[in-house]
């Protein structure tokens, strides 16, 4: 009877190894089945987080539709990933929700001036960066008491919601960089930021270059960017954590885009006449892993 038993016993037990091992490939498999490389294939359709309220990156429209830099990268990276123009839908990603979008599957990548931060990478997998911008301080186009970011001491500055730039002027290391004394004032965005720096609120709006050049693109004559940068911002594409095949499918689209001069072409067509200089040579990729 005790022999039964042991038989018996190793037999249920092999059963559930091999039950295990099943189900551990078939989890595998379906991870590797959720990557937007291959949703983006078979389904010929994407959902992608932009910006609906910076000028030049990603706007909407009185007429509904969005345009931008960081739309037209979206487009182009869409395209090589196997989805036409029509297949691409576009929500709204703020810089408070662009990791919850992503983590919960409501988009399925996000070009949204995303700067690629040690303390998001946990949370996302970056493909990119497609642009490396620099931080930069914009001010009303008759002020001369602000030339350099030193000149920000006891000046009011924009503290928009969901964006650490003004933690770069304030704060020092490790999570900020100059350290300078100066009053924040809060906003729900940078446009907001841009209506309180017309409206005499605030001195001074400091965050990525491409976005403050395209305000001063929208309202030519009113604004000015000072030219004194001070970090490095490296835009990504995110991803869901986890889905190296997308991010390395969404990095050679990107090689391929500067590569065949489309990202040159991009960045005159929206950034022109603002006094920015763009680089037009592809960056170098921060890796998938």
């Amino acid at each position: 009877m005790r022999a039964r038993q042991i038989v018996a016993a190793l037999a249920a037990a092999s059963l559930a190894l091999t039950m295990s091992a099943c189900g551990s490939d078939s989890s595998k498999k379906k991870a590797e089945s959720t990557s937007v490389a291959d949703k983006a294939k078979n389904d010929k359709k994407l959902v992608i987080g932009v910006k609906y309220d910076q000028p030049s990156l990603g706007l909407k429209k009185p007429d509904g539709s969005i345009d931008g830099f960081d739309v037209s990268v979206a487009k182009y990276i869409a395209q090589q990933l196997g989805v036409p123009e029509s297949g691409i839908t576009f929500k709204e990603a703020r810089s408070e929700n662009r990791e919850t979008f992503l983590q919960t599957g409501q988009v399925d990548l996000v070009v949204a001036t995303y700067s690629i931060t040690d303390s998001r990478k946990p949370k996302v997998t970056f493909g990119g960066p497609y642009y490396v911008a620099h931080q930069d301080t914009m001010v009303k186009a008759d002020n001369t008491s602000i030339k350099k970011a030193a000149d920000l001491k006891g000046k009011k500055i924009c503290k928009a919601a969901g964006s650490n730039s003004w933690k770069r002027v304030v704060q020092g290391p490790p999570d900020g960089k100059l350290n300078i004394q100066a009053t924040t004032v809060d906003a729900t965005g940078y446009a907001d930021c841009v209506a309180k720096l017309a409206a005499g609120a605030v001195d001074a709006v400091s965050t990525d270059d491409l976005i403050l050049a395209g305000f001063a693109a929208q309202q030519p004559g009113k604004f000015k960017v000072i030219n004194d940068p001070f970090t490095d911002e490296k835009y990504g594409v995110g991803v869901k954590k986890g889905d190296t095949k997308g991010c390395e499918a969404v990095n050679a689209a990107i090689t391929k885009m500067y590569s065949d001069g489309t990202a040159k072409t991009l960045l005159e067509k929206y950034f022109n006449g603002t006094g920015l200089k763009p680089t037009t040579t592809v960056p170098q990729f921060e890796g998938c892993a």
